[in-house]
Parts: C-alpha cells; sequence; structure tokens
C-alpha cells in the first residue's frame, strides 16, 4: 500500500483529510509541512499543533535561525514513512497532529514580539492541544513559557542546550537569547528544583539553583545514567522540554549561532530523550537551527528528529 500511495498522495499539508496516519507522499516534492500534516488554523478535534517561530532577533552572535522553521519542515518531510524508530508506538496514526503554520509579526517592531507571540500559543493551548514550536532563536521559549504557565501553573524545565542562559538580567523588557532561564526562574515560571540543563559547556556563575549535567558528566556517565537522573530531578511535575540545538557537538550540528566543541552527539540526544519517557510534558520546543551556516541540510534533520522525540515524549504519556 505505501508504494501505491507514493505514486498518488501530493500536497499532504493541504489535501491530507485525516489528520492521522502515516504519510508516503515524495520527500522531495509536494507543500512542506511539518511531517505532512495538515497546515490549519481550526485546532477543534486535534491533539497536538507544530508551529514556527521565525525570529532571531534576540542572537548575540550569528542570525539565521528565523530560516530555521522552514528548513526543520524541509527535513521532516524524511520522516513520516514509519513510525519513528524504538518508541513501540505510532505517534503519527494515535494522534491528531496539526501544523498551525508560524506566528505572524511586524519584524519591524521587535518590542511587540514577546506579547504577540505568548498570545499565539494562549490561543493554541486554549484549544486543548500540546504545542511543539519550532524556532527561532531561544529567546522564543520565554513568551511560550508564559502561555504554558498560564495554563498550567509553574513548570519543570528540562533544557537542553551549551549555554545556561542564565546571565543576570534584570530589565525585562530586553529581549535576549541568553538571559531567558533568568528572567523566568526570577518571574517564578519554572520550578527550578525540578529543572535541569544537559550539555552545558560554557561557564557561568549562577544557575538560578537549577540542576546541571553539563557535557563533560554526559560523555563520562553515559545516556542511560543522564537520562536516570533527569527522571529524578523532574518526578512527577508537568514539565517543559527546550532543545537548543547547540547542546550537540558542531560536528553534528554546524548551522547555530553560537556552536561550542565538546558537545553531546545526535546519539547520545537521541538515546536520553528517548530514556526520559514517562515525563509529563505540556510541550516543547527546539531552537537555534541556522540554515545558512548548515551544511548538507545536518542541523536541519536534527532539529527535525528533535521535534518528533518531544512530540514522542508528549504523547508518551497519552498514548492509548
Amino acid at each position: 500500500m505505501a508504494l501505491e500511495d507514493a505514486g498518488r498522495q501530493i500536497d499532504h499539508a493541504v489535501t491530507r483529510e485525516d489528520p492521522r496516519g502515516l504519510s508516503h507522499e515524495n520527500a522531495f516534492a509536494g507543500a512542506t509541512s511539518f511531517l505532512r500534516r495538515r497546515y490549519t488554523k481550526d485546532l477543534s478535534g486535534f491533539d497536538l499543533a507544530v508551529t514556527g517561530v521565525p525570529f532571531d532577533q534576540a542572537v548575540t552572535n550569528r542570525t539565521g535561525a528565523r530560516f530555521g522553521p522552514r528548513a526543520i519542515r524541509e527535513a521532516s518531510t524524511l520522516q513520516p514513512y514509519d513510525p519513528p524508530y524504538g518508541w513501540g508506538f505510532d505517534p503519527l496514526s494515535e494522534f491528531a497532529i496539526a501544523d498551525y503554520g508560524d506566528l505572524a509579526f511586524d519584524y519591524a517592531k521587535v518590542w511587540e514580539f514577546p506579547d504577540a507571540l505568548q498570545a499565539h500559543v494562549a490561543g493554541m493551548l486554549e484549544a486543548d492541544v500540546g504545542t511543539v514550536v519550532l524556532g527561532g532563536d531561544h529567546f522564543v521559549t520565554l513568551p511560550v513559557l508564559k502561555a504554558h504557565v498560564e495554563r498550567h501553573g509553574p513548570l519543570a524545565l528540562i533544557q537542553f542546550d551549551a549555554h545556561s542562559d542564565t546571565w543576570a538580567d534584570d530589565d525585562m523588557a530586553r529581549i535576549d537569547h541568553g538571559t531567558f532561564v533568568y528572567k523566568a526562574a526570577k518571574l517564578g515560571l519554572i520550578d527550578v528544583d525540578r529543572s535541569v540543563q544537559i550539555g552545558i559547556r560554557t561557564v557561568c556563575e549562577d544557575h538560578c539553583g537549577i540542576h546541571v549535567i553539563d557535557a563533560p558528566e554526559v560523555h563520562r556517565t553515559g545516556p542511560a545514567a543522564v537520562a536516570e537522573r533527569i527522571r529524578e530531578i523532574v518526578g512527577e511535575a508537568p514539565a517543559y522540554l527546550t532543545f537548543d540545538i547547540d547542546c550537540l557537538d558542531p560536528a553534528f550540528a554546524p548551522g547555530t549561532g553560537t556552536p561550542v566543541w565538546g558537545g553531546l552527539s545526535s546519539g547520545q540526544a537521541a538515546a536520553i530523550l528517548r530514556g526520559i519517557a514517562g515525563v509529563r510534558l505540556t510541550g516543547g520546543d527546539v531552537v537555534e537551527v541556522s540554515p545558512p551556516f548548515d551544511h548538507g541540510g545536518i542541523t536541519a534533520v536534527a532539529g527535525a528528529h528533535v521535534a518528533m522525540e518531544i512530540l514522542c515524549l508528549w504523547g508518551w504519556t497519552r498514548r492509548r
């Protein structure tokens, strides 16, 4: 049936009628929604929605992450032929998943962006769906967190990153991808006792009380031990997962704004993400994919796989 479908399916992003199910559309053709899910602004009857946030005006080094959502969607067309390997269930067939498109905002009015993004995600959550956000630079996580906390209360934060993003900044109006965790902690958005950062390998004097599993510890102890430690820290708390693609070593993700050597391999990241199955995710994001600095699309491929893993983690506690 798959071979027959490959010859007749096209533009599933707009033509598919059933929001559930795999897709066998040619990877090199058609409209590139995330995982060939249907583009729609009507989330009634859906379980989870994916949205892009093409914003990179908060970076400290190389821009380009505004093109991340588009590249991740394109890379994701390689994945919807089969259930994700290693999970033992098929979230694409079990859940109704929508591609909600991108956030609309005025790029020349940067000061309006945080409220626009928070309202955008809040509107999605009002439809009682989970969310997966495709960034964009890492500042986008702060408005997204605010929307989730309005609905769910303070959350545990599971952060994969080369940088802690806890540099002190008490000016809440500043838009900076390196201070968003500091602000989230100071605003009480996250439960720091239940929060954890994985892959850190840059100096910051204050992690705001958040647990840290740095990159050398990942290499020394291995993915299974790291996943177990994450589960111990987060416990039963509702959690939000953010994955900065620079958590991966530049060998696996060169297309990012602030690359740092000594990072995780894609295999380590995959094993850790699958090892924390059972955490109670409200949603998550993958950020800082910068296609202008990518090579062969490998960073976008990594970002698309991370987004799929977040989708699987969200679905794991809700599957039949």
